[in-house]
């Protein structure tokens, strides 16, 4: 056991000859702590790494496979520990009390420069580049209580719809013009209620017009209807024993909904300052609604099917457009639990619908009538075939060397409608529209965001010929948007 390793450890002190075994790359290790010990298992299973403790305090353990464990019978100076000149990848300094030094940090950084740290030491020092694991560990216990709000969140929406009479009819309303990600959550949501025996029913406003958007609806069978008249609206609330919001959480605000709707269940991942509903299930943390559907639905007895998980996994895919804009390890986490059902046949019909002779018209326009002035790069439409060409376009143009925010827009039925990008961490792009257009017109995330803005809020007088309205209200657009996002004009690329 120990014992034996602290024999054979201690007597390499006086033989430098053994430091040859430690090699260039390595974890060192300072602890004498079961914490140490479990940290230096890990980190050995990586690259080799060396635990320096004392003696009398380090726990028990088996020997540890590519790990040296030096037990010193006292503390020590750095410089007279047997290890080799080499730096090594990185120092843990779980505590201090093998190191005969009342400055420890100091003295490990006079040794070895600019080799990173992990410690449980308080921070001091200008400049010093040092990672605490009380934040880690601070990082850990959010997860967890994170972890049991999403476990708590499943139980009470589970006994929320398990209170509802059988067969009542659920409204789940998606936002306008859904995307995958609306339309993966309120499927997942739709077949859940069902298989509660309630009576549920899919509904957006606007229209499904993205191919891949339309090739969603129709391989995965999702029954979304769309709701286009007030009273249609009014007709489906007055029969609906429970109203549930997927993806959005502002009842008026880019969706169908009335403004003065208070949904019974609201799920969505978008940030907000207070959410009106019996219960809301609103988490930031989830890069995507999917995701946090996919999660309440892993604590539920629900039996998961390849319909189901690969409309959530395209949800997850779209909304973090493939994992290259911003996600958290609980989106990876849903995505990797729903892959074991995925249908990649269904997948691919959705990911690789045939594109329209009139959206490629679109990029050929927008490539033509671009704009930038400085990073930005404006893109005006005077025809517009369909929303989701903007989105389609405004992902091809951000990639462009020297670009950093592209916005692409186009008039429909008296209102410009806008798709906009940006690479730039420094701005929130949702924010600024949303805070620059009242009234639910325009919002989104930190990186991507749209808008439907009214011709009225960029016009003071709107011209009766639409025509002419539509040139006034894009030209009053390129406009808004050069002042909002830089003090200088436009300059035609």
């Amino acid at each position: 056991m120990f014992q034996t390793t602290i024999t054979r450890t201690t007597a390499w002190i006086s033989d430098t000859k053994v430091t040859q075994r430690i090699g260039v790359r390595m974890f060192l290790v300072f602890g004498s702590t079961p914490l140490a010990v479990r940290l230096s298992r890990w980190c050995a299973q990586r690259q080799r790494c060396v635990l320096v403790g004392l003696a009398s305090t380090l726990p028990e353990t088996e020997p540890i496979e590519q790990c040296e464990i030096i037990a010193l019978p006292s503390a020590m100076p750095l410089s007279s520990l047997p290890l080799d000149s080499h730096k090594p990848t990185a120092i843990l300094l779980i505590d201090p009390n093998a190191l005969e030094s009342e400055q420890p940090i100091e003295s490990i950084r006079n040794h070895w420069g600019d080799v990173p740290i992990l410690t449980t030491l308080p921070l001091q020092g200008d400049g010093v580049d040092l990672i605490s694991v009380d934040d880690v560990s601070f990082s850990a216990m959010q997860d967890r209580i994170r972890s049991w709000e999403r476990k708590d969140g499943a139980s009470v929406l589970h006994h929320y719809l398990s209170s509802v009479p059988e067969g009542s009819n659920v409204a789940i309303f998606c936002h306008d013009n859904p995307d995958p990600d609306a339309l993966g959550a309120g499927l997942a949501m739709f077949e859940l209620c069902a298989s509660m025996g309630l009576s549920p029913n899919l509904y957006h406003g606007g229209l499904i017009e993205h191919q891949q958007n339309r090739a969603m609806v129709r391989v995965l069978e999702i029954p979304a209807r769309r709701l286009i008249l007030d009273w249609e609206v009014n007709d489906v609330l007055r029969d609906a024993a429970v109203v549930m919001t997927v993806d959005f959480h502002r009842p008026g605000a880019n969706n169908i909904l009335p403004e003065d709707c208070v949904p019974h269940i609201v799920i969505d991942h978008h940030a907000s300052e207070g959410v009106a509903a019996d219960l809301s299930m609103v988490h930031p943390e989830f890069s995507a609604t999917s995701s946090l559907v996919a999660s309440l639905l892993m604590k539920q007895a629900f039996e998961m099917t390849p319909r189901v998980a690969t409309a959530l996994a395209f949800g997850i895919r779209t909304d973090t457009l493939g994992f290259t804009r911003h996600f958290n390890p609980v989106d990876i986490r849903a995505l990797s639990w729903l892959n074991a059902w995925v249908d990649d046949d269904m997948m691919r019909s959705i990911e690789e619908p045939p594109r329209s002779i009139e959206t490629l018209e679109a990029f050929a326009e927008a490539l033509q009538e671009r704009k930038q002035f400085q990073t930005t790069v404006l893109a005006p439409l005077s025809s517009l075939p369909n929303r989701d060409a903007l989105a389609q376009i405004a992902d091809f143009l951000l990639p462009t060397e020297g670009v950093e925010l592209v916005v692409v827009y186009g008039v429909r039925r008296n209102k410009v409608i806008l798709s906009a990008r940006t690479t730039n961490t420094e701005i929130h792009l949702g924010r600024m529209l949303s805070e620059h257009w009242k009234k639910g017109q325009a919002g989104g995330h930190k990186a991507l965001a749209g808008g439907q803005i009214m011709f009225e809020s960029l016009l003071e007088n709107v011209p009766a010929d639409v025509e002419e309205a539509s040139r006034a209200a894009l030209e009053a657009m390129t406009l808004e948007l050069q002042s909002l996002f830089s003090e200088e004009g436009g300059v035609d690329v």
